[in-house]
């Protein structure tokens, strides 16, 4: 009887690490791994020959939910806990580029301040939206 339960116990803590251990693409992280398989290009600029930016960010988040979206024109911007898609017009499709949150906020400056925090100031705690901070 001790076996079969030391045993269960084992199997269920087995379960719950694994469980934990994961890192799947959860709408915290982007999701790098399938933007390399699906679109053309290597990392960290990526292309689709003929989806407008739109389609192209509907895609990603249809895959990866992002914790934010920003429509500006033609450019899509999707933020993940630690990083940005930006999504721009290029050659009748579009061009895709993941960039670290900080890097990108720098990058695409005007056309997310204002809407997600600088990363620069000291009200920035990191690490995407949540409690504990």
């Amino acid at each position: 009887m001790k076996t079969a339960r030391l045993i269960s116990v084992t199997m269920l803590a087995t379960v719950a690490l694994t469980a934990c251990a994961g890192e799947p693409d959860d709408g915290n992280d982007a999701p790098r791994s399938w933007i390399h398989q699906e679109y053309d290009g290597v990392g960290p600029t990526y292309t689709d020959s003929s989806d407008k930016t739109s389609e192209v960010a509907k895609e990603i988040d249809g895959h990866t939910d992002a914790v934010d979206r920003i429509d500006d024109g033609d450019l899509v911007f999707l933020r993940y806990r630690d990083d940005i898609v930006a999504i721009s017009p290029y050659r009748g499709g579009s061009q895709i580029e993941v960039d670290d949150y900080r890097n990108g906020h720098r990058r695409w400056k005007s056309h997310i301040r204002g809407v997600w925090p600088d990363p620069d100031s000291n009200a920035f705690r990191g690490g995407g939206p949540g409690s504990g901070k």
